[in-house]
């Protein structure tokens, strides 16, 4: 009899503790779902939170010198150049310089060998008419020539000129004097500088431009005649402005303005700006040196705008 009831105690004793730890566990369960759906509710908030910001990038406006330029299109010119042409008629003895070499004035290039029966001559030089290089060679040895045959082109190279045509609406902006940076296909990180040294006095009337002519220092014979050429020809300078990156700069109505972060929020603010180019503008009022601006994610961007700035 007592073992019947040590056996029916032990039964209800674990029954009781079977009934204690799945309680426990789904305690712990319901705990854990919580969290989760707490966490999962608190990161979806988060997630709102961030769709509805602007992710943008952020620069400091600067004291800067910036030159405001137009951007123009030219070719390469030497400064001097001459066609020679033989003096006689007859056949081509030989090329006495090539293409590439120097030559000074009054040097023979070449030397023609008279054609008439029953004279012998000495063969006739032909001389370069000035200092520099030759350009081209125009004529093999043996080939007949005469007085409008030409032999070889030699073309100076201590300086060279770049020969632009300037559209019409910017002539008065163009002076004799005014400095250029000029670039060629061949030496695409190299900016060699030139000058204005001629202004046409007249505009063509089929292409509304003008000729303009610089001149650039050529002293290592890299810049190379007929060579296709981008011209930034400065027109306007200012030192020591305060700068803003141009891309920052919009214009609305005939009014510019910037965007600039507050509080993690993007505040229109209205600038006046002077000369400019491509990479900076000129702030003559609205923002000073130091000042934080948006310059990344200005798509869509309007005053109030929720932001969050990129590091």
């Amino acid at each position: 009899m007592r073992d019947e009831k040590e056996k029916l105690s032990y039964k209800f004793m674990r029954t009781i503790k079977l009934s204690v730890i799945r309680y426990s566990l789904f305690a712990v369960c319901c705990s854990l779902m919580f969290t989760a759906g707490c966490r999962n509710k608190d990161l979806e908030t988060f997630n709102n939170l961030e769709k509805d910001r602007f992710l943008v990038r952020t620069e400091r406006a600067r004291i800067k010198n910036i030159e405001d330029y137009l951007i123009l299109v030219g070719s390469v010119k030497a400064m001097d150049e001459a066609t020679l042409y033989p003096r006689v008629s007859g056949k081509l003895l030989r090329n006495l310089l090539t293409e590439g070499d120097p030559v000074k004035k009054d040097q023979p290039v070449a030397l023609i060998e008279r054609d008439e029966p029953g004279v012998v001559y000495e063969p006739a030089p032909v001389p370069s008419t000035l200092t520099g290089v030759i350009g081209r060679v125009y004529q093999d040895s043996g080939a007949n020539v005469t007085p409008a045959t030409p032999i070889a082109l030699v073309v100076s190279q201590g300086t060279v000129r770049v020969v632009v045509d300037v559209p019409e609406r910017y002539m008065g902006r163009v002076f004799p004097g005014q400095e250029a940076y000029i670039k060629v296909d061949a030496f695409p990180d190299t900016l060699f500088r030139g000058k204005v040294y001629r202004v046409s006095p007249v505009v063509d009337t089929r292409t509304r431009s003008a000729v303009v002519e610089l001149l650039a220092s050529n002293s290592d014979g890299r810049l190379k005649s007929g060579m296709f050429s981008e011209i930034r020809l400065v027109v306007g300078a200012k030192a020591g402005a305060v700068a803003a990156p141009s891309a920052a700069v919009l214009n609305e109505n005939g009014r510019s303005y910037v965007f600039v972060p507050v509080n993690g929020t993007a505040v229109r603010r209205d600038v006046k700006t002077g000369i400019g180019n491509d990479d900076f503008i000129q702030i003559v009022s609205g923002l000073k040196a130091g000042d934080e601006l948006i310059t990344f994610g200005l798509y869509g961007l309007k005053d109030g705008s929720k932001i969050k700035v990129q590091e």
